[in-house]
């Protein structure tokens, strides 16, 4: 399964089939909705850097920082959430039932979950991301030195 800005795609009707077994809740798209809100989220701080990259204000830079690292954050803690809510919110009927346990997937990494081993991992625009924080942060501390232009 991977999961995008915007969407879920992969072999979300097999999760489902499985899950359905230990009593989680099937996975739809319209159960998220961070999907309408993370493109206009994602858009504004778009805008945001790119008002940053034109008014060339160190204050505006660090604001901007700021705003991303907040975002992302608050993006990590609903992930977390819902991957804790789809694994311990569990169907009381459901049929293969492990007392005390708990299905929550991993946010990152590997995790048995009875004899399956679920892996979360981030993907290619995950990576991308990766590597346009550390860029900014390497320019704001480029900037913050003294050696950069930005007033």
């Amino acid at each position: 399964m991977k999961i995008w800005l915007n969407k879920i795609t992969g072999d979300v009707e097999k999760i489902n089939g499985l899950n359905h077994y230990i009593g989680m809740k099937l996975i739809h798209k319209d159960e998220f909705p961070e999907f309408k809100i993370m493109p206009w989220v994602l858009a504004l701080l778009i805008a945001f850097g790119m008002l940053v990259a034109g008014l060339r204000k160190r204050k505006l830079l660090w604001a901007w920082i700021s705003s991303l690292i907040v975002a992302a954050g608050i993006a990590f803690y609903d992930f977390y959430q819902w991957l804790y809510d789809y694994g311990h919110n569990l169907d009381p009927h459901a049929a293969i039932k492990v007392p005390g346990m708990s299905y929550q997937p991993p946010m990152l990494g590997y995790k048995q979950l009875l004899n399956f081993l679920a892996g979360s991992f981030p993907d290619i625009g995950g990576y991308l991301v990766i590597f346009a924080a550390l860029v900014i942060v390497g320019t704001a501390v480029y900037e913050q030195s003294g050696k950069g232009k930005v007033v």
